[in-house]
């Protein structure tokens, strides 16, 4: 048997796999190679990035706001000088520096230099910019304009210019507003009044979602970054393969799986995809699975993981602060929706395996349960210390984070030594903690500029919510609500479309941010003139879920260009193939909109929580059926129909409650059960048939 995992690779997938990668570390450290001195700068302003965050989660005490400064000042010296003005070569004489990829040129470093003075302006003068509020001078508006362009210019070297495009779109609107057709008037704002509130206070820039980013998002990332740089990747696809490959379809099984367990400490879905399908996609196809399918299951269950508690790409904090509820209670809220979907997921691969009537892997090919179990079980301690952090004594995320990180960094210092000693390797101690010691050095560096991307879109969305603070917040409520003509349904499909379109050119963050600043209380309010009750957490669970499925959207999804990238299949049809799997993530908003058990709100029996829990699956499970045509077998029409009654029932037991007149919506459940056994009984013979005619 084999100790670890065995990848079929040929010099295509190769080629595949070393595409895939170029494109995680494009987004994730820039297109600045340096080779002269120059190589070290990012590397140590990334280092002490990350020395300064955990600074602040253990002994340095600084006031938020500037806190919320450092963070963005330590993101702008590595923007400027680790993405060129331009991607594409500028040939021009004397302009070529601005696509320089081999050193930083001296113009960026001064462009870097001069976006940290603008960042911290607000901490050099804290006390005089208190002292003039509503009344700044000239060079403080000339800082804080300054501030707003270099941060626009800096968002649009990092994640292209979608979002800078949208907050100018809102800084035109905020100028213009008096000159709007009548439902679009807005009576506008002074440069001073913009240029204060947006940069100068903590309602723009340095408002919230910065604030978020700072104190918690950053030491999440890093948690993550460092796990990964440990190993515990390549841990977690093993376990999985050890324990599903041997199944039906197994390996598209284990992607999910292992796809699952790196989400809960990932925000990013182009780093699972590439983290997990690097191995799980080559071993899909071995076992028959066609590339755009391979590639495709990879990416919807590397999108998922953004929607897995405890992190949820970074948004799980920021919604516990717009909605003002406890860390947990989001964490509570997201969770049966997550597990749902990824159940689910696990089902539609066992459907499209059962469809080509796929085998799993030979166990001989397979690592050890037990062993690969024992050989990463110290990967799972820091893991199990986040957990208990907080759930036990609920200390808050960053200490959580903060204590996790310490436990793991003990880890990846003695690990290799432990290892060899394990093992018997003649590996000497002093080399060994060295090695460690740069496992922990790369991890540091690493998550620091993992980070730039979030940094500069919380804080370019700053801008945006502080435009609508300045008045708008009504005026788009009657807007959506006019568009809408004030139904629900409507405003809702208009939201989701809108969040997948933003979703295109932003990260999750940033289109979380964006759409919950604008439509979340448009939701709920709307939902109230009709006399219908929507929790705000809802409304912000809807608009980041459909934030995240963008991630594999055509023709945009750069998750999907990353698997079909190392399967070798079309971006497009993986795309494609990828969004129809995750039409039941698309199918969830719309329910827990609409039944809140789903989501736990006032749920506080176990009982009744497993049992939504169970049912809600069933219901996903009935909602992937019908969409695939399969369950055990081709559905036929009357079964697509009855599965999706089951569906209905599942997801809205209560108005079937009231029609038939019960007492109580859950017992619903069991005619949902009840026809599920139906369609079974119904299969069951035809399925009979066939694989005894295949036998034959």
């Amino acid at each position: 048997m084999s100790d670890e995992l065995k990848t079929p690779h040929s010099d295509e997938e190769e080629a595949g796999t070393e595409e895939a990668l170029r494109m995680l570390e494009e987004e994730e450290l820039g297109l600045r190679r340096p080779l002269n001195w120059s190589r070290f700068y990012i590397p140590a302003v990334a280092l002490c990035w990350s020395l300064f965050q955990l600074s602040l989660a253990s002994w340095l005490i600084l006031d938020s706001t500037y806190t919320r400064a450092f963070h963005l000042a330590f993101a702008f010296a590595i923007v400027f000088c680790s993405y060129p003005t331009f991607k594409r070569e500028v040939r021009l004489p004397g302009l070529r520096w601005l696509s320089e990829k081999h050193r930083i040129p001296w113009a960026d470093f001064a462009i870097a230099g001069v976006a940290v003075l603008c960042a911290v302006y607000i901490v050099i003068d804290y006390e005089g910019l208190a002292s003039r509020i509503g009344n700044f001078n000239d060079r403080d508006l000339f800082f804080g304009g300054l501030l707003i362009i270099l941060l626009l210019e800096a968002t649009r070297r990092v994640i292209g210019p979608a979002l800078p495009i949208i907050a100018l779109f809102f800084t035109i609107y905020a100028f213009f507003g008096p000159y709007m057709p009548d439902f679009l008037a807005f009576k506008g704002v002074s440069v001073q009044r913009y240029i204060g509130q947006i940069a100068l206070t903590t309602e723009g820039v340095y408002g919230i979602p910065l604030d978020v980013s700072a104190r918690i998002v950053f030491l999440f990332v890093l948690f993550g970054t460092m796990l990964e740089k440990a190993g515990a990747g390549r841990f977690f696809i093993d376990l999985a393969m050890s324990l599903l490959g041997r199944y039906k379809g197994g390996p598209a099984k284990a992607a999910v799986m292992s796809s699952g367990l790196t989400g809960l400490v990932s925000g990013s879905s182009i780093a699972n995809v590439v983290t997990t399908g690097t191995f799980t996609i080559p071993l899909m196809k071995k076992v028959g699975y066609p590339a755009e399918k391979a590639a495709a299951i990879e990416v919807a269950a590397s999108v998922d993981g953004q929607i897995m508690p405890p992190i949820m790409g970074a948004a799980a904090f920021i919604i516990a602060e717009y909605v003002n509820i406890p860390y947990l209670e989001v964490c509570k809220a997201a969770a049966i929706p997550a597990f749902c979907s990824y159940a689910t997921l696990f089902f539609i691969t066992h459907i499209e395996a059962s469809k080509l009537g796929l085998k799993g892997l030979p166990k001989a090919e397979l690592p050890l349960f037990f062993k690969t179990l024992l050989g990463g079980l110290h990967f799972l301690l820091p893991l199990g210390v986040l957990l208990y952090e907080l759930i036990v004594p609920r200390h808050s995320p960053d200490l959580a984070a903060f204590r996790a990180i310490m436990v793991l960094m003990v880890v990846m210092l003695l690990q290799h030594l432990l290892r060899a000693k394990i093992t018997r390797e003649p590996l000497a101690a002093g080399a060994s903690l060295l090695r460690g010691g740069l496992d922990i050095y790369n991890g540091l560096v690493s998550g620091a500029r993992n980070m730039v991307s979030v940094a500069a879109a919380t804080a370019s969305a700053g801008i945006i919510v502080g435009v609508v603070t300045m008045g708008l917040g009504g005026l788009i409520t009657d807007v959506i609500d006019h568009l809408s003509q004030g139904n629900i349904f409507l405003m809702l499909v208009i939201t989701a479309v809108a969040s997948l379109i933003l979703g295109m050119g932003l990260p999750t963050t940033a289109t979380y941010i964006v759409m919950a600043s604008l439509t979340a209380p448009a939701i709920v309010h709307i939902a109230e003139w009709q006399g219908f009750f929507v929790p705000l957490i809802a409304a912000h669970l809807f608009c980041f879920y459909f934030g995240i499925l963008a991630d594999d959207t055509p023709p945009v999804g750069l998750a999907a260009y990353a698997a079909s990238a190392i399967a070798k299949s079309d971006p497009i049809k993986t795309g494609f193939q990828s969004f129809f799997y995750d039409i039941r993530v698309a199918v969830l908003p719309f329910m827990f909109i609409f039944n809140h058990d789903i989501l736990l709100y006032n749920i506080t029996s176990w009982p009744l929580a497993l049992t939504i829990f169970a049912m809600t699956c069933l219901g996903t499970f009935a909602f992937a059926s019908a969409t695939q045509g399969f369950f055990i077998t081709k559905n036929r029409w009357y079964e697509v129909v009855i599965l999706l009654l089951i569906t209905s029932i599942m997801f809205r037991p209560g108005p079937f409650a009231e029609f038939i007149g019960l007492g109580s919506k859950y017992w619903l459940y069991l005619v949902g059960i009840a026809l599920w056994a139906v369609v079974y009984v119904v299969q069951r013979p035809r399925a009979a048939r066939e694989l005894a005619v295949t036998a034959g």
